[in-house]
């Protein structure tokens, strides 16, 4: 039967513990335990059932964990307090000190930040390279690399990694993939491509709503287990633990997610088209003219589209922040960074989510000032946000 995980999801059930239809709420951080026995046992990871700190895990943060594991057909899942805790939690158990990294060149500049500034510290150090080129790849692993490392569709730039041919070259080297899946929730699933570890930022399409930071890391059972270690676990040590009312507001958010993607990715792809035909420099792994559209649509489940992230050219940032301010003015999206909302999120990621990267490597990469990053929400009626949209940009001579 074909791996479908908004089905698996829907067969998810739980009881709360009066009988409700929604799993009850863990509210407390520390937990009883019958016999001093059971509490070594559990503090040695010797016990299942048991909770023992809010820390280390509640049954609010289990039942999200197992959501999300069903999502993207891992054995289970950890969740954290940010897709941050979770990515720092990943890379920190993966690595040592005098260890190497392989990463995406074009990634969130919060992991980008991380990788570059802070993991030196530790002599921890990353190679950034275009990861759709695997000779390129392979060309930088070493003795003491320890991961590769991307996102499925990356931020901003929108490039798409052909995660299976990835995956093999990892198992080549016995290396783990590590594939951040926040822009592609149900329309790609890593694990079923060979990723060994699938990250996501629940902050943006996974909640869908703006109202919470989360995030998640759905692996093997052992590897999750690891994390949560008293002992040596980067989740556990380092904190990043997710609180159980937002764990349990993301779980119920999760049960739209199927049909708010579709909705993404429908009003995305019209979009899309009607940019490019008015002669607008767009990319959207839908279009043909993307550069990945064949890897994407090779390894995507076509029942979800293409995803709700495209990018806009408008030649300058001058350009860019008139537009977006207009578009604001009129109703039509909010001027902010994050993404997965219900209404269109705009910003310029060169001067907001990517600013971390230096310009110069910005230019490399082919990030432009004028680059505008669209969400782009779940508009009842597209082609009257679309006419909209175009009648600014037409105010602005960005189109005739």
């Amino acid at each position: 039967m074909k791996f479908n995980p908004a089905d698996r999801i829907q067969d998810l059930q739980y009881f709360g513990e009066f009988g409700g239809v929604n799993p009850s709420i863990s509210d407390s951080s520390t937990y009883t335990f019958l016999s001093a026995k059971t509490m070594f046992d559990t503090f040695e990871g010797n016990t299942e059932g048991c909770y023992l700190y809010s820390r280390h895990s509640s049954p609010s943060n289990l039942y999200l964990g197992e959501a999300m594991a069903a999502l993207e057909g891992t054995e289970t899942a950890n969740v954290t307090a940010s897709g941050m805790g979770a990515i720092s939690a990943v890379i920190m158990q993966l690595c040592n000190a005098g260890d190497h990294i392989v990463s995406s060149r074009t990634i969130y500049g919060g992991t980008y930040a991380f990788m570059k500034n802070f993991l030196p510290k530790f002599n921890i150090k990353t190679s950034f390279v275009d990861t759709t080129n695997i000779e390129k790849v392979e060309a930088v692993i070493t003795e003491n690399t320890k991961v590769l490392y991307c996102e499925t569709i990356s931020n901003p730039l929108l490039e798409i990694t052909d995660i299976k041919a990835l995956a093999a070259l990892a198992k080549k080297h016995n290396l783990p993939l590590v594939v951040d899946n926040t822009f592609s929730p149900l329309s790609v699933a890593p694990a079923t491509l060979g990723a060994d570890i699938v990250i996501h930022s629940l902050t943006k399409f996974i909640n869908g709503s703006s109202d919470a930071v989360g995030g998640v890391v759905c692996g093997t059972t052992d590897f999750c287990l690891g994390l949560k270690d008293v002992n040596d676990g980067a989740g556990m040590l380092l904190g990043s633990t997710m609180d159980s009312l937002r764990a349990a507001s993301i779980l119920k958010n999760m049960r739209t997610l199927h049909i708010r993607i579709k909705k993404h990715s429908e009003n995305a792809m019209y979009l899309a088209e009607n940019f490019e035909k008015n002669g607008l420099k767009v990319v959207y792994p839908g279009l043909k003219s993307h550069t990945g559209h064949k890897t994407m649509k090779k390894q995507m489940n076509q029942e979800y589209g293409f995803g709700g992230m495209l990018t806009v050219d408008v030649g300058s940032l001058d350009k860019a922040n008139k537009l977006m301010e207009m578009m604001q003015e009129k109703n039509l999206g909010y001027l902010a960074v994050s993404l997965g909302f219900y209404k269109t999120l705009f910003s310029a990621p060169g001067s907001s989510t990517s600013s971390e990267i230096p310009e110069e490597e910005q230019k490399q990469m082919g990030l432009s000032d004028g680059l505008i990053r669209f969400s782009i929400g779940i508009d009842n009626d597209i082609e009257r946000t679309y006419e909209r949209m175009k009648s600014c940009m037409q105010e602005l001579k960005i189109v005739n």
